[in-house]
């Protein structure tokens, strides 16, 4: 799956993935007031919204990004309509042709750990027939329970042709409150993590890169740096650009000598754009049009440094 992704990176130049995370605060209130005039339901009425809102993100930038990332927990504040919307998310982002990132987290052990990488990135069995539940490409994974619970995410991943991205530096500015530790080796538990993570991955290659990937935040150059040389066939995705701080030029440090090895997120920065002072001409109404030009714009900046 890994080599999906990197193809779909190298045909449209831009390692760029656009986070789709709706708060209700990003979605524009006539899209709130148009689904009020064909549901009642609190829920259903927000749910409907951030289809519509999603649905028209995703057709914007479907042709100059190679892939979407949902987070999770901004469906499930929906409650059941908000799950719906997050599945027709998915399989309309794959109808688009884009490859879609499940931001979940998840992290348990044994049966619960196979039953969330079945539900996001494989299949049930539900008598003869199996179906795939969300049917992601990639899943975002925590990795404190250590193997036994990455372990069931690997096997699901070798079955499927699927990836992960597991947790490994985070963006947070508190992320060092654990993940800076310094551990009785000498190194900091983030350098753990990562060789682990890197060792993992050796079971799962699929070309020079493996379908075990890492999460490092942007806003951490130079521990994204000494993670590079820790990890080089690990495929890091970066989230913490734009909104959170992070330049294009903190950036290069997460590629290998080629410029690849990397995707770069941005949510806010790109779906709530037209709330900017840079595209405020495009208007609420335009939000899509601002999304598009604000995603062009980050290719072009992360392009200038690669």
């Amino acid at each position: 799956m890994i080599r999906k992704l990197m193809d779909a990176i190298r045909e449209k130049q831009a390692p760029v993935v656009v986070g789709l995370d709706p708060s209700l605060s990003f979605v524009p209130h006539f899209l709130l007031e148009e689904a009020a005039k064909e549901f009642e339901a609190p829920l259903e009425i927000a749910a409907e919204a951030v289809w519509r809102f999603n649905r028209a993100l995703i057709d914007a930038v479907a042709d100059i990004v190679p892939a979407v990332k949902p987070q999770i927990a901004m469906y499930e504040q929906f409650g059941i309509p908000g799950l719906a919307v997050y599945k027709k998310t998915i399989d309309y982002s794959h109808e688009k042709g884009l490859l879609v990132i499940a931001d979940v987290k998840r992290g348990d052990i044994g049966s619960t750990s196979l039953a969330y990488a079945a539900a996001h990135l494989g299949k049930v069995a539900v008598g003869e027939e199996k179906a795939a539940p969300f049917d992601a490409d990639f899943a975002t994974v925590n990795p404190y329970l250590g193997i036994d619970g990455i372990q069931p995410f690997l096997d699901v991943c070798n079955e499927h042709d699927r990836g992960i991205f597991v947790l490994v530096k985070t963006s947070n500015p508190s992320s060092g409150e654990f993940q800076d530790r310094l551990l009785d080796n000498g190194k900091h538990l983030y350098e753990e993590v990562g060789e682990k993570v890197s060792a993992w991955g050796l079971t799962s290659m699929d070309g020079s890169y493996s379908n075990v990937g890492a999460v490092v935040g942007a806003t951490y150059p130079e521990e994204a740096a000494r993670l590079r040389s820790l990890m080089p066939h690990t495929f890091i995705l970066a989230p913490g650009y734009g909104a959170q701080g992070a330049a294009a030029a903190d950036l290069k440090s997460f590629f290998d000598a080629n410029g690849e090895g990397a995707i770069v997120n941005s949510s806010r920065g790109i779906i709530a754009a037209y709330k900017k002072p840079a595209y405020a001409s495009c208007g609420e109404k335009g939000f899509a049009d601002a999304a598009r030009a604000a995603a062009q714009d980050m290719v072009r900046d992360l392009r200038s440094v690669l």
